[in-house]
């Protein structure tokens, strides 16, 4: 897909914002299996719609999942992130996992941290040498 495609269009602004998040599961327990995956992936789907925002890409292991979103710029990153792991945490233990109900107990499936990463765009040096070479007017 081409860059112009990847571009998208709000009212006021024009933009391509990626952010990369890891969610990693309470005390790091491996309780994910495939299918547990394959709901998750339609579960953060449907969160990000509701942001206006796109699963651009989704895969983990038994204990960590990645994600790709592509997301406005009216969308706080922290909010965005509640609610992934909120939701996701209420649809998949209310599907009662077996590998989830022994190793997890007290309601939570995610561990409270999370890594964020924005991603995508030119490298932060060639940005900072456009920036430079600009016409500075006298």
């Amino acid at each position: 897909m081409s860059l112009e495609n990847d571009i998208r269009r709000g009212r006021h602004c024009v933009f391509l914002m990626h952010v990369h998040l890891v969610f990693v599961t309470k005390y790091r327990r491996e309780v994910f299996t495939q299918a547990i995956l394959d709901d998750l992936r339609v579960v953060f789907a449907s969160v990000c719609a509701d942001f206006e925002a796109e699963l651009v890409e989704f895969d983990g292991e038994d204990d960590h999942v990645h994600l790709l979103v592509n997301y406005p710029p009216k969308v706080a990153i922290s909010n965005l992130v509640n609610s992934l792991k909120g939701v996701s945490s209420r649809m998949i233990r209310r599907k009662n996992y077996p590998s989830i109900r022994k190793k997890l107990w007290g309601g939570a499936l995610w561990s409270p941290s999370y890594f964020a990463g924005s991603c995508g765009g030119a490298p932060i040096e060639v940005i900072r040498q456009y920036i430079e070479q600009q016409q500075t007017p006298h």
